[in-house]
């Protein structure tokens, strides 16, 4: 049973998130690690400890940019919506009336809501392999497929193919790539330290990724058993976009560099929880209204919620945020990024994690190097996001206090 303090005064989230970062390193799990949290507007936590590469010799900086894999996709579905809403386009309209080509082979009908949230049926591409540097390729290849299941019947998280999805909608509707929309949008006026497509002059700065530890319990999960399958949708859903296979093809200046909306993103924890902190603040940052109601409505409202096809497991997805998922009673059966009910954000595999609390107008990201097995965020994490709120109990359990949606 989880108790929570109420505690949320600035020292009572720092004191508890800088014991909790402590103790990581303490127990040996991190090599260079981030934390930062904003509450009402203001940077209440910032945090930076270890080594950003694997010998140990370069120490982590406040400065220190880091790959977040698919934490990035929290990024690239604000960039859709931001472009939807300033060309004051429902996430509800087919997409075929801005991207005609998309509505080949039963597509004519899916909307940028259902892309979003991964029950469009796009998770993977059949029948052929195409590299994820060829952007061009892989939408031709997207606007080809069938979907793989009736659209909204079932969700199935898209690792891959909901960036080059993402990236497309922006071009179609801003007429630019959602790495540049992302730049001059959001992170210049905003001043944000983040990017989607690092420039090579910034390469000095970026921490190497260093691959997951196995251990024996890790030879039974569900999810892996089926990523090593040939023949699953799984499989077919993280390989089908081909590249970037293992952890040290992503230390490469190609990568870097690269504009890739589902796993590609760089920066520091600090800019990406001052992003998150301007969604939990009614879409605010200084002077600039950045989203409308209806806009932030949209990324705090599950449109699916239960059995993932591709993850196996059940997760819920507003318009291309995570959200914890709910049972029948409408309380949370797992709980990653915190006591409130409408708290969005998306996590990255190996355990780096952002998410915006609406009710408590938190931001919060972590980031790390040292990679852990799986695609929902890590025991370190889920251990410094109970340290904000003052819970303590056995971790990724449902809380007893439960915050509901405004």
């Amino acid at each position: 049973m989880q108790s929570f303090s109420g505690d949320l005064s600035p020292a009572g989230i720092y004191e508890r998130v800088s014991r909790a970062f402590a103790e990581n390193f303490a127990g040996g799990k991190e090599v260079g690690a981030g934390v930062s949290v904003w509450l009402n507007g203001g940077e209440v936590v910032c945090l930076q400890s270890g080594y950003a590469d694997a010998a140990r010799e370069q120490p982590w900086r406040e400065d220190t940019l880091v790959l977040v894999w698919s934490a990035t996709k929290g990024l690239a579905a604000a960039c859709v919506m931001h472009a939807l809403q300033e060309a004051r386009i429902s996430p509800l309209q087919p997409i075929a009336r801005y991207w005609p080509e998309f509505a080949k082979n039963g597509k004519e009908r899916i909307t940028a809501a259902d892309v979003l949230s991964h029950r469009a049926g796009l998770a993977a591409i059949e029948g052929q392999k195409i590299s994820i540097f060829d952007h061009e390729a892989v939408v031709r290849a997207l606007e080809d497929q069938r979907p793989l299941w009736p659209p909204r019947s079932a969700h199935g998280y898209s690792p891959r193919t909901f960036g080059f999805l993402a990236d497309e909608i922006v071009r179609r509707v801003a007429g630019t790539t959602l790495g540049t929309y992302w730049r001059e949008v959001f992170a210049e006026p905003m001043g944000l330290d983040f990017w989607i497509g690092l420039p090579e002059e910034l390469h000095p700065r970026v921490a190497q990724m260093l691959p997951p530890r196995m251990s024996p319990q890790n030879a039974n999960d569900p999810f892996l058993q089926a990523f090593n399958d040939p023949q699953s949708l799984t499989r077919a859903a993280f390989t089908s976009v081909e590249g970037l296979g293992n952890i040290s093809s992503m230390n490469t200046p190609q990568a870097r560099s690269a504009s890739l909306p589902s796993l590609g993103g760089i920066g520091t924890p600090s800019a990406l929880a001052r992003f998150y902190m301007m969604l939990a603040m009614d879409g605010q940052f200084g002077m600039k209204k950045y989203f409308q109601r209806d806009s932030l409505q949209w990324m705090q409202t599950r449109l699916v919620n239960g059995f993932d096809k591709t993850l196996l497991t059940d997760t819920a997805f507003s318009v291309g945020f995570m959200l914890d998922p709910v049972g029948p009673d409408g309380r949370k059966t797992r709980q990653l990024f915190g006591p409130s009910l409408p708290a969005f954000g998306h996590p990255g595999a190996g355990g780096s994690m952002a998410f915006a609390d609406p009710i408590r107008r938190i931001g919060f990201a972590y980031v790390m190097n040292q990679m852990e097995i799986g695609v929902l965020p890590s025991q370190r994490a889920l251990k410094l996001v109970n340290a904000v709120y003052g819970i303590s109990s056995e971790l990724n359990q449902p809380n007893l206090k439960e915050l509901p949606s405004p």
